[in-house]
């Protein structure tokens, strides 16, 4: 194959695509990222980072200058009214959200893509070009020949690269000419966004919330300075549509009110899962892997999920310290989450469409003055930090205490700290502001409270490894001996474990030759 226009081919400039030529770009992999459209999203669309993505974005660098252009926390909140301009019927903090939790360093934000989507773009410096469509595709032994096209020169151009990463949304192209199919309900209905201003008098400070969901549609501030979207399901007749009109109608009666409709959306809302996220050296990552219902705000953060467990080992494939066996890993470990992550977003807009409908009751039955609506299902739909925290991943890059593989299926319930392998490493705070999630990043972390002597004759081959002190304490509440350790992957998901220091000085290396699928050095 001739040389590589670039590594890594990334298709797709939103958060996704965007997060993964930053996270391949700390490994130092030569990536060129195309996105058709001329410019970044202008619509709001996405409206929540969770937690563990904004542990992912505090290793980038990126957690606070995010912060600082998103919500406070106490607009980390669903109110659940008749109208926008009703009292609440019910309320609900989301949790990692609205407060700090002690599972994590971080708390998640509400904002905008929009907002989110320039910081991203910041985070790298590698080619990236917008108006520039993939439009056909093949696999070489070597690598990906992509045809793309150039909107604004109109003109057709030849890449080759040895990976395709495909993050270019629910309706992915990618997807389409590899023939990979999907399973779930499919589309759920048609919706439309409006984007709006209007002068509150600053009413939404004494009620902040980050959605409010009413009888009338839902409703969410977009910026800290101002600006609202509506969601709304698309009338029939939408070619005729007076969106001021509708929307005047829906925020409900409040006197005079000044409403300014800046751009209008329609959408499809999915509910599936691809069959497969992988074909050869092309690789589905986000929405055209998984494409959600919005309820939950699960959809976007599993993509970057996706690409912060697929870019390190990208990065070993093209550097020579993985074996072709650790790209298998991806699917067999972000399939699953992907199909859960659809059922519970899937359960999320039933249990909504539930809420509205005893709503309604309420008000056929004179109740609706009665108070508060019974949600039991709340610590379902907003206490999510079991999928979102808890996932497990298991298959070949993640070796059981007796050094096995793991090949069990992932079974996810509320979240419960474990240093299991296969788990995300536990949150623990190693000095004042650095926590043990503060020691991964562009190597393999060994966690140990006696790294003297795990460094005793004992070397890592090609692998970059860094040992990190564990203190006693922590050591002990994940199950360790004095001597003990974690070997935590780049992505600080627990690979292997040893309770107790092995005789044997080869099992380190032994064990990242099995993670990664390399042969043994």
């Amino acid at each position: 194959m001739a040389v590589a226009d670039a590594e890594v081919l990334i298709v797709g400039g939103g958060p996704v695509g965007l997060t993964a030529r930053a996270l391949l770009e700390r490994w130092g992999v030569r990536t060129l990222l195309v996105e058709r459209h001329r410019e970044l999203s202008p619509f709001p669309r996405s409206r929540l980072v969770n937690v563990r993505s904004m542990e992912i974005y505090r290793r980038l660098g990126l957690a606070e200058t995010i912060a600082a252009a998103a919500f406070p926390p106490e607009y980390g909140r669903v109110r659940f009214r008749d109208t926008l301009y009703d009292r609440d019927f019910d309320t609900v903090a989301m949790v990692g959200i609205n407060a700090p939790v002690p599972e994590s360093p971080v708390i998640g934000v509400v904002t905008s893509q929009d907002r989110l989507e320039p910081r991203l773009l910041a985070a790298a410096e590698a080619p990236l070009r917008f108006g520039v469509e993939l439009i056909d595709l093949a696999e070489e032994a070597e690598g990906v020949v992509a045809v793309l096209f150039d909107h604004q020169h109109g003109a057709q151009r030849r890449v080759r690269a040895r990976y395709v990463l495909a993050a270019d949304g629910a309706t992915s192209t990618v997807r389409r000419l590899l023939g990979i199919g999907t399973t779930g309900l499919g589309a759920m209905g048609s919706f439309t966004t409006v984007v709006f201003d209007m002068d509150d008098g600053g009413w939404r400070a004494q009620q902040p919330a980050g959605l409010y969901f009413t009888a009338r549609g839902t409703f969410a501030p977009l910026y800290p300075e101002g600006g609202w979207a509506w969601f709304v399901a698309t009338p029939e007749d939408v070619m005729h549509a007076d969106w001021p009109e509708l929307l005047a109608h829906a925020l409900g009666p409040r006197g005079d009110r000044r409403i300014e409709v800046s751009r209008v959306q329609h959408w499809v809302m999915n509910a599936c899962v691809a069959e497969r996220f992988r074909q050869g050296r092309i690789l589905l990552a986000g929405d055209a892997a998984h494409a959600v219902p919005i309820f939950g705000g699960l959809g976007m953060n599993a993509g970057l999920a996706d690409v912060h467990n697929l870019c390190w080992k990208l990065a070993g494939l093209l550097q020579g310290w993985a074996g072709p066996r650790l790209l298998e890993s991806y699917e067999r470990e972000r399939l699953p989450v992907a199909r859960q992550t659809l059922d519970q977003t899937v359960a999320n807009t039933r249990l909504m469409l539930r809420v509205q409908q005893r709503r309604r009751e309420q008000h056929q039955a004179g109740e609706a003055d009665g108070g508060r609506i019974e949600l039991p299902w709340s610590e379902r739909f907003f206490a999510q930090l079991g999928l979102v925290l808890g996932a497990a991943y298991r298959s070949g890059a993640v070796l059981t205490d007796d050094g096995t593989p793991a090949e069990s299926p992932p079974a996810t319930t509320r979240y419960v700290p474990t240093a299991e392998p296969g788990h995300r490493m536990p949150h623990r705070w190693l000095a004042p502001g650095r926590s043990t999630l503060d020691t991964f990043g562009e190597w393999f972390t060994l966690l140990t409270p006696d790294p003297a002597g795990w460094a005793r004759g004992r070397t890592a081959g090609p692998w970059r490894l860094r040992v990190e002190p564990l203190p006693g304490d922590h050591a002990e509440a994940c199950g360790l001996s004095p001597s003990g350790a974690l070997l935590v992957r780049p992505d600080g998901h627990i690979g292997a474990r040893w309770l107790e220091r092995p005789a044997d000085g080869t099992a380190l290396r032994r064990s990242l030759a099995a993670i990664t699928g390399a042969e043994p050095f």
